[in-house]
């Protein structure tokens, strides 16, 4: 009785903020577009998700947003890793200062520094002058697919590093110790110590970026070219300019569906290739 009590003010909270607009989108994606206020009405019509699947716009957009995400995701893997690593093994003295020089840039708001980088990277940016001075020509940066690749993985890094460095952090160097007593080079250590003992932490900062970067609209929209059509500009565009609920509330359904099973999915085969190296 006081396990339910306690758990009650939970599930209360989850049901509310969770369940209850879940159910309410998932309503309105089965509903018929009308004109009126609210714009559709409650009924159970399988249209909307008929023409996710058929119409090229929406199914480009959904692939599109996950080859997106994985991009940046593998990206935030390859830059966030050894920065995680270096601040495992930093000393004591020197980690509560790297990890507050991560997480500096979230002090300001995240328009602000979306516009810094519009600055960074427009035609008379610096960063742009000195790219066209190495490559010899005139280069563009802002509003390409690079632009958009860059304020992804700005934007998400310290959310891979974090949960590398909580898991690295974790790692009892007796482990590498011993590797290194039986003969074992440094490289062979990290592959066969340290890598496999970071594998949570890998999994859990791959999920904690890959997520929120499938649904992205704000990066896409203000660094993003034409062609950055992903799945959160197409839904601001049913909502808004279009006034079809229904269908951008079934590419909401639709995008949490592939966000449950493509991590699912991932996660089984990255778990089971694991086992079988153990």
């Amino acid at each position: 009785m006081t396990r339910a009590l306690v758990l009650a003010p939970v599930w209360a909270w989850l049901g509310l903020l969770l369940a209850a607009p879940l159910a309410i989108v998932l309503a309105i994606s089965l509903a018929e577009p009308a004109d009126g206020v609210p714009p559709f009405a409650l009924g159970f019509s399988l249209d909307s998700f008929r023409t996710i699947l058929t119409d090229p716009l929406y199914r480009d957009a959904l692939l599109l947003s996950l080859r997106v995400a994985a991009v940046s995701t593998l990206c935030c893997l390859l830059l966030g890793y050894p920065m995680a690593l270096a601040i495992a093994r930093a000393p004591e003295r020197w980690r509560d200062p790297l990890l507050l020089a991560l997480m500096l840039p979230f002090w300001t708001g995240f328009l602000m520094r979306i516009n810094a980088w519009i600055g960074l990277l427009a035609d008379d940016g610096w960063i742009v002058a000195a790219l066209s001075w190495l490559a010899g020509g005139p280069m563009r940066l802002l509003y390409t697919d690079a632009a958009l690749y860059i304020g992804m993985v700005y934007t998400y890094l310290p959310f891979m590093v974090l949960p590398l460095y909580a898991a690295l952090s974790r790692l009892d160097p007796a482990w590498r110790e011993a590797a290194a007593d039986l003969g074992a080079p440094p490289w062979a250590c990290f592959l066969r110590v340290t890598l496999p003992l970071s594998v949570p932490g890998i999994a859990a900062g791959c999920m904690l970026v890959f997520i929120p970067a499938v649904g992205e609209y704000v990066i896409p929209e203000l660094l993003g070219g034409p062609g950055a059509q992903l799945a959160g500009r197409v839904l601001w565009s049913e909502f808004f300019a279009n006034r079809d609920w229904p269908m951008a509330s079934a590419l909401a359904v639709t995008l949490l569906v592939l966000l449950l099973v493509v991590p699912a999915l991932a996660r089984r085969a990255i778990s089971g290739r694991f086992q079988q190296r153990r």
